[in-house]
């Protein structure tokens, strides 16, 4: 892959000074040994782009009633942001991560924090993506979250250095909606969807692999998920609308390699959004690797089970290993 990101290493941006940080949310009692970020990059130092409401309000919701678990849901985002966990020791690799939540919400914890705590074991430094909410009142709503996800993968690169990141070994994961951000960046990472704010914005977007996991990938009403679908787009997308924001029908030869998973009995999100991804990187001889599971449902992350299905963890490992994403 030719990313022309040979001595990006050392470029800092104005997002990344101490002034310029928002704290990760709180919500609900620390728990200790709970996986927490060392830190926040705001993405747009100046404010994200494109608001259209000045009384949109943080909110967060604990929904666990265990102790011991977070499980928390983050609304009425309005300063996008990475929050960072650096791997204690780093080889390189780095991953940004997009949880679910419909695009109604983000579900921050069994869907990002703890996938970002695995990934650390690794040794890749891990970004939970906190990206705004199409309908919660921006200009050209559904390009928001896209908005998002490129510029952070631009941020990530251009401050390789700080985080002992090789620019060249960014890769992209993201869980049901935020599969489908995650979807979006992999096949329309070099759209112009915003104007340039600093020289980050003159890297690549482009990831080095992705994983959507079980992603809403598709805008097409028989096997969309109907509320991120209508989030996203609105009760009356066109066919134009339907067709550019569904990544399956974006794919190109250039798409990075991809890693899919999902469960076969999932009732919220079909299975069918992973086999045509899947039908649409394979017509375009991109690597892709896939494991179904029988069951699961659908959002299990990083929820712990003795079912097959949490071995997905595992086995992305392996995929990302074998592609070099560990170095």
């Amino acid at each position: 892959m030719a990313t022309g990101l040979a001595g990006v290493g050392g470029l800092m941006t104005g997002a990344n000074s101490a002034s310029a940080q928002t704290p990760a949310p709180a919500g609900g009692p620390q728990i200790a040994g709970w996986p927490t970020p060392t830190e926040t990059i705001d993405l747009w130092p100046k404010g994200a782009p494109g608001s259209l409401k000045t009384d949109r309000k943080e909110v967060v919701e604990e929904r666990s009633t265990d102790p011991l678990v977070h499980s928390r849901a983050v609304s009425g985002i309005s300063t996008p942001r990475l929050c960072v966990f650096p791997a204690a020791n780093p080889n390189g690799g780095a991953m940004i991560i997009t949880p679910g939540g419909g695009y109604a919400r983000i579900v921050l914890d069994h869907e990002g924090y703890q996938l970002a705590a695995f990934l650390n074991t690794l040794g890749i430094t891990a970004f939970v993506l906190f990206y705004r909410l199409p309908a919660e009142g921006w200009d050209k709503a559904a390009d928001v979250p896209l908005m998002d996800a490129q510029r952070a993968m631009r941020l990530v690169r251009a401050n390789a250095a700080r985080y002992k990141v090789d620019p060249n070994r960014v890769g992209f994961m993201g869980f049901s909606a935020g599969g489908h951000v995650c979807a979006s960046v992999m096949t329309r990472y070099d759209a112009k969807v915003y104007a340039p704010i600093d020289a980050a914005d003159s890297l690549s977007a482009r990831p080095f692999l992705t994983s959507p996991i079980y992603p809403v990938q598709s805008m097409d009403k028989a096997i969309a998920h109907m509320g991120s679908r209508d989030n996203l787009l609105g009760k009356s997308p066109t066919p134009e609308q339907i067709k550019l924001y569904s990544p399956d029908q974006n794919v190109t030869p250039a798409t990075p390699p991809t890693f899919l998973t999902h469960a076969e009995d999932d009732g919220a999100v079909p299975v069918a959004n992973s086999l045509n991804l899947r039908d649409a990187l394979k017509a375009q001889k991109v690597i892709v690797e896939t494991h179904l599971f029988p069951e699961g449902g659908h959002g299990f992350g990083m929820r712990a089970s003795d079912k097959t299905w949490a071995l997905w963890p595992q086995l992305f490992a392996g995929f990302a290993s074998a592609r070099g994403l560990m170095g």
